[in-house]
């Protein structure tokens, strides 16, 4: 199998179609098709880079990133996605663990990426997507000890390649990219994505209503390609669309966006969603263009999505997965959404049901199914689940488990198979010897008009243990105060649950990916305590 075929059939179906588009560039797939072959055919002929060696790049969005994607696709070669917002040691231990042979990068990354090529001392040839100079490099700061390296022009690297189709035949199983996040351990791990893990993505995509493209979708990726976002490419490119990169991204550029290149499908993290919910001219703009927005990457509130369907009409979908299930494991689609917010508000709580051929679960800690209603852990089995991480045998072993995945996420399933979720493992509250859930006292806290984002944790407590911290984010114009929210909870919950205390901050913290960083949130209320949970 070569997942680059797709490639090559919507070049031969589709050849002046615009494939891709960044700034003011515009690739056809023709262009695209043309483009990725060099590449794959540079990195064997020019570097000696081919089947099963790692490749990884390191930039802002751009347009590149796709035809790199596709172009390693091509030489059957291991694509490694490094977040642009790590430090030069992270980046080097991806380079030494991946075994990576090339580091592609933009100008904005390059002191950090040669550094990096540097201290992972392995060999990695380093290639600038932008103009490096006609000067060549060194890497290293000790010639003596490391030997000069010279820094490619990514140009100059395509130059070197012949156009002619190419097409290395790859088993399923072999490893298409290697997903290096630090989920909620903070230790850099990778998930090991096949080529038939991919496949099956690209799949379960194009059987959904809600996602899949064809040759009438103009696609705004608007996040980091590198991660949830671009997820959606390979189907994209079987399907003929258009994909519109946003180099950076902003509230404003994406409605201009939108408007502009009248965009029909796009994917939003809930802290993106929120922003452009909070712009002040959103409502006036015309985003009637919109078919297909989906929300996912993190728990989102009923009332965002609210407001997201009074805003974007009845097309919003909302997913659940991880890096470890390639993809969406469960959905709920907009005519799911659309019916929640006036017949079944519950459902706005839920995450969906299981996804085309994914199974999904909910167990106990010996694996054993539980009823409807019960928490336990959710885990899942599919042809997209991936088999394990790299280089990580006990956290494999933990984690994979059976044939099914074990995603540390507890939740509950509803008889008709809704799946609600209620926290992480690590993040549970326990207080006075009761289970207390963060994301169900952020949800409630979400439904009051006066809070924009909200971040529950427990804090050291004398005589309960751990006591419910609210820290709140009001929405502009705002300012509720600590008493108004914590009885707000208390109507709405069950009284233990609400918070004993609430403090106010501009903004929350955020990791690499944008998510909500709930450690951060956590770690001054614990640092002078003598014993630590969670």
């Amino acid at each position: 199998m070569n997942l680059g075929t797709y490639l090559s059939r919507s070049a031969r179906y589709w050849p002046d179609r615009p494939a891709l588009v960044c700034g003011d560039r515009a690739w056809t797939y023709r262009e695209f098709e043309t483009r990725a072959n060099r590449l794959a055919a540079a990195l064997d002929g020019a570097l000696g880079v081919g089947r099963g060696d790692a490749v990884a790049a390191l930039a802002w969005n751009r347009g590149e990133l796709v035809e790199i994607e596709f172009g390693l696709y091509k030489a059957g070669t291991t694509r490694v996605p490094i977040n642009a917002r790590l430090g030069r040691d992270e980046i080097a231990h991806i380079l030494r663990d991946a075994s990576v042979r090339v580091l592609v990068f933009d100008a904005a990354h390059r002191q950090v990426a040669l550094d990096a090529v540097s201290d992972a001392g392995n060999g990695c040839v380093p290639v600038q997507l932008d103009d490096p100079g006609d000067a060549p490099d060194e890497v290293g700061t000790t010639p003596e000890t490391t030997p000069a390296t010279e820094v490619w022009s990514y140009e100059q690297l395509i130059t070197a390649g012949s156009p002619d189709p190419v097409s290395v035949e790859v088993d399923p199983d072999e490893v298409a990219v290697l997903n290096f996040t630090s989920g909620s351990t903070g230790t850099l791990k990778a998930a090991v994505q096949t080529f038939g893990n991919r496949l099956a993505n690209m799949r379960k995509q194009l059987m959904s209503e809600d996602s899949r493209p064809g040759t009438e979708t103009r696609y705004l990726a608007c996040g980091p390609i590198t991660h949830a976002t671009g997820m959606g490419l390979l189907s994209g490119v079987f399907g003929g669309c258009t994909t519109h990169v946003l180099p950076a991204w902003s509230a404003e550029s994406f409605l201009d966006t939108v408007e502009r290149e009248r965009i029909t499908a796009t994917f939003l993290v809930p802290a993106m969603l929120g922003m452009v919910l909070e712009h002040p001219r959103a409502a006036e703009r015309d985003l009637s263009s919109l078919t297909s927005v989906r929300v996912g990457g993190a728990p989102v509130s009923p009332r965002a999505l609210r407001e997201a369907v009074n805003l974007f009409g009845p097309v919003v979908a909302q997913g659940y997965g991880l890096a470890e299930t390639t993809s969406v494991i469960t959905g709920l689609n907009s005519e799911e959404i659309a019916a929640a917010t006036t017949e079944d508000p519950e459902l706005l709580r839920s995450c969906g049901r299981a996804a085309y051929d994914t199974e999904v679960r909910v167990v106990d800690e010996h694996g054993a199914e539980l009823p409807p209603g019960e928490i336990g852990e959710i885990v899942a089995r599919g042809p997209d689940c991936v088999p394990r991480y790299w280089n990580e045998p006990e956290l494999s072993a933990r984690t994979f488990r059976d044939g099914w995945v074990h995603t540390g996420d507890l939740a509950w399933m509803r008889e008709d198979g809704y799946l609600f979720i209620v926290d992480r493992k690590k993040d549970m509250i326990i207080s006075g010897g009761f289970n207390i859930y963060c994301t169900e006292v952020e949800a409630a806290l979400h439904e009051h008009p006066s809070v924009g984002e909200a971040c529950v944790v427990g804090v050291p407590d004398e005589k309960w243990g751990e006591a419910v911290k609210a820290v709140v984010v009001p929405r502009a114009g705002h300012d509720p105060s600590a008493d108004e929210l914590i009885e707000f909870c208390a109507e709405h919950l069950d009284r233990l649950k609400k918070p004993r205390s609430v403090d106010f901050l501009p903004e929350l913290p955020r990791n690499r990916n944008g998510k909500t960083d709930r450690k951060a949130v956590r770690e001054p209320y614990w640092a002078a305590a003598e014993r630590r949970v969670n």
